[in-house]
């Protein structure tokens, strides 16, 4: 057997977005600050805010899109989703959730009011 010439892969590009629309709206969440933080904290091989080729994040009008090569986890952009809400304090009042395959969203829980009960 001879050895393979020219094997090279194909990149795989994914491509991540998180609604933060909601929020923005409503004035509570700043996404300049949303994208400095993903920026500072999301690990490249092993090394934290060394993006390089390999991750890119741009801010498009109230959403965060995430270009990645392939071995990046959706998960992991939930996770620092939720690290940044917890450190601006926002955590109790605002929760991820998935709509599409390829996306995230910012929305407020759901608080039901108990005004039947005061009677």
């Amino acid at each position: 057997m001879a050895p393979r010439k020219g094997n090279k892969q194909k990149k795989v590009i994914l491509k991540y977005t998180i609604d933060c629309s909601i929020p923005v709206s409503d004035q509570v969440l700043d996404p300049a600050s949303f994208e400095k933080f993903l920026h500072d904290r999301i690990k490249v091989d092993g090394k934290v805010g060394v993006l390089g080729d390999k991750v890119k994040i741009k801010r498009e009008d109230k959403n965060i899109v995430v270009h990645a090569e392939a071995p990046f986890s959706k998960r992991y952009l939930k996770y620092l989703t939720k690290k940044y809400l917890k450190k601006q304090l926002l955590r109790d009042y605002l929760h991820v959730i998935a709509p599409t395959k390829d996306s995230y969203q910012l929305r407020y829980f759901n608080i039901q009011g108990d005004e039947e009960d005061e009677e």
